[in-house]
C-alpha cells in the first residue's frame, strides 16, 4: 500500500506500539490521526501534527466519537491497536468487571470500528484494515486469560473478514507482536521488543501488502506451532 497522502486511523495512537506505527506512518508521508483516553497525550501527539480524536473506546461514547471524528474524510487506513490488560482473578468474580473491560476494548471495539467505518474505506480507491493481535492469540499463556482470550477472538475475526472482504479494494492484515516495551509491560522481566522495531515490522507489513506481520519472536512460535500446536501451547501456557 502506498502511504503517501493516505489518512490513517491508529487507536491508541498516543502512546506505546500505537505510537510508534503513527510516527512512522507520518514519516512515510500518511496524514494520521490518532485516538486515545490521555489528554496530556494527545496534546503531545498534536502538537507532532496529527489530528486526534479522544475517547474510551470501552464504551459506545468512545466509538461514536471515533466515527464521527472520521466522518467526510477519506480514511484509508484503520489500525486498530488499542489494547488493555485485564485484572481478571479466576477465584474472584469482583474481577469480572476488569474481564468486561478489556474484552469491550481489545474485542468489541475493533469489531465495531471495522464495522462502522467499512463504509468509508469501501469508498477509496485502496485501503487497509490492520488488526493488532499477539503472539497469545497463538497459543495462551495462563496468567493473561481474558487478555488471550480476546487476542484469539480477534485473530479469527481477522481471518474471516479477509475472507469476505478479498475481492474487495480493502485489504486486510493480522500483526502480532511479541512482549513489547510498553507501560503495559513495565515490570515484567524477560526479553522485550522494542516498540520502535515492533511498529517497523507492521509497517513495512503495510507498505508490502502482507496478509500477516509476524514480529519479533512471533516468527519462532509461528514455526514452533506449526510443527506442533501441543509443544506451542505447553511452552506458552507457563509463559
Amino acid at each position: 500500500m502506498e502511504l503517501r497522502g493516505k489518512l490513517a486511523l491508529v487507536t491508541g495512537g498516543s502512546d506505546g506500539i500505537g505510537r510508534e506505527i503513527a510516527l512512522q506512518l507520518q514519516g512515510a508521508g500518511a496524514n494520521v490521526i490518532v485516538t486515545g483516553r490521555s489528554a496530556e497525550k494527545l496534546q503531545a501527539m498534536a502538537a507532532l501534527g496529527f489530528g486526534t480524536i479522544a475517547g474510551d473506546l470501552s464504551t459506545p461514547a468512545g466509538i461514536d466519537a471515533v466515527v464521527n471524528g472520521l466522518s467526510g474524510k477519506p480514511l484509508a487506513l484503520l489500525v486498530n491497536n488499542a489494547g488493555v490488560g485485564s485484572a481478571y482473578d479466576l477465584d474472584d468474580a469482583a474481577t469480572l468487571d476488569s474481564a468486561a473491560h478489556c474484552i469491550r476494548t481489545n474485542l468489541d471495539a475493533p469489531i465495531a470500528l471495522c464495522t462502522r467505518l467499512l463504509p468509508i474505506l469501501r469508498a477509496q480507491p485502496e485501503a487497509a484494515i490492520v488488526n493488532i493481535t499477539s503472539g497469545l492469540a497463538i497459543a495462551p499463556r495462563a496468567g493473561g486469560s481474558i487478555y488471550c482470550a480476546t487476542k484469539a477472538g480477534l485473530r479469527s475475526y481477522t481471518q474471516a473478514i479477509r475472507h469476505l472482504l478479498k475481492d474487495s479494494n480493502v485489504h486486510v492484515i493480522e500483526a502480532l507482536p511479541p512482549v513489547v516495551e510498553t507501560s503495559m509491560t513495565a515490570g515484567r522481566a524477560g526479553k522485550k521488543m522494542s516498540a520502535h522495531d515492533c511498529a517497523a515490522e507492521i509497517v513495512r507489513g503495510i507498505r508490502t501488502g502482507k496478509s500477516e506481520v509476524n514480529a519479533g519472536m512471533v516468527k519462532m512460535l509461528q514455526l514452533v506451532h506449526s510443527i506442533s500446536p501441543a509443544l506451542a501451547r505447553r511452552i506458552m501456557i507457563k509463559f
